[in-house]
């Protein structure tokens, strides 16, 4: 309990909607893909009582999410869900499918279904790629279908290009649940697979760009609270940026290379772009803003993978956007209409 409060306390003082309960709140859970002898996705542990956790959370204005295995909620979703829901809780996530065969199909489109009826929004991990339901479903908010973040842990396959690759990939089917957030930024010589602790081989520029450049509705914080309260860069970037937008532009960029995007929440518009391995100077034209005065605030790689440095300053749509990317890096910016 003090773990998941301590985790609660996090989203709350940051301002984050939804904090998700993992892998090993129910009886007989924790062993991640594997569903041991007993495991019974109705009966949380004795250490954890999710009621109580649920009325803890609401006091800091944060709404929970819990994990589960698709293979126990495959067997008694009506019953799941609908104790889910008097208990308080808002959203499920939905892990282990991994695989599109009919049957599977199946389940996704009657999950979607139900999770509705029982307003509870769905995210489905260990899943294929988006083929449309979220038009159908609108509480399926997102899904994984993607080499992501958690790979770190256990491969060197994520690497810059990898994640520039995906804008014009994977990114084009619908909503991406990538995971990112990681802020244990390192250079190849000092990376290894771990565990706890992960580290990422992008710079924190890099992280902060990929709640702009990737599409999901519901994004992540994936690090662990203690990643960032020795390392605030960036964290104030992530705190005030949307997971919903109401116009995007593709603004520049070549596939494998680097892309910039830029998305639109009112009158604001966000900016964010990623190179592969190669250093840049991205000049950007702002001829997509409306007429008169922007405040603008930018995040960019600084001297090292962890450091951002930020400037401030104005802007208007006959002037252009200048950004310093560091090998596998990125930039964010901010453009506030006055």
């Amino acid at each position: 309990m003090a773990t998941i409060k301590a985790f609660i306390d996090f989203a709350g003082a940051n301002g984050f909607e939804y904090m998700m309960i993992d892998d090993g709140w129910y009886l007989n859970s924790g062993a991640g893909g594997r569903v041991l002898p007993g495991a019974d996705n109705l009966t949380p542990i004795a250490a954890v009582e999710i009621p109580e956790l649920v009325a803890y959370a609401r006091q800091q204005n944060v709404d929970l999410i819990l994990w589960v295995h698709s293979d126990m909620i495959r067997t008694n979703m009506e019953q799941a869900l609908a104790l889910y829901a008097s208990w308080g809780i808002k959203g499920i996530k939905v892990d282990f499918m991994d695989r599109d065969d009919a049957e599977m199909v199946e389940f996704y489109n009657r999950i979607a279904e139900a999770t509705a009826r029982h307003r509870i929004l769905l995210n489905m991990h260990g899943a294929y790629h988006p083929t449309g339901l979220i038009r159908t479903y609108p509480n399926y908010i997102t899904q994984e279908g993607v080499l992501g973040a958690e790979y770190n842990r256990w491969s060197v396959r994520i690497n810059a290009r990898h994640n520039v690759s995906l804008a014009y990939t994977r990114m084009l089917t619908g909503p991406m649940d990538y995971t990112p957030g990681a802020f244990r930024n390192v250079p190849d010589s000092e990376f290894r697979m771990t565990s706890k602790g992960p580290m990422v081989r992008f710079t924190r520029g890099q992280t902060l760009a990929m709640y702009v450049v990737y599409d999901s509705p519901l994004q992540s914080v994936a690090d662990s609270p203690d990643a960032y309260a020795d390392k605030p860069s960036g964290l104030d970037f992530i705190r005030l940026v949307p997971t919903a937008w109401d116009e995007t532009r593709f603004l520049a960029g070549e596939i494998d290379e680097y892309v910039v995007i830029a998305r639109r929440k009112g009158r604001d518009w966000y900016v964010g772009a990623m190179t592969d391995g190669k250093q840049r100077t991205l000049t950007i034209p702002l001829t997509f803003l409306d007429k008169g005065r922007y405040a603008s605030t930018i995040w960019q790689d600084g001297s090292d993978m962890t450091s951002v440095d930020t400037k401030t300053g104005t802007a208007d749509r006959q002037q252009s956007l200048q950004l310093e990317l560091a090998p596998s890096g990125g930039a964010v910016a901010v453009l506030r209409a006055q």
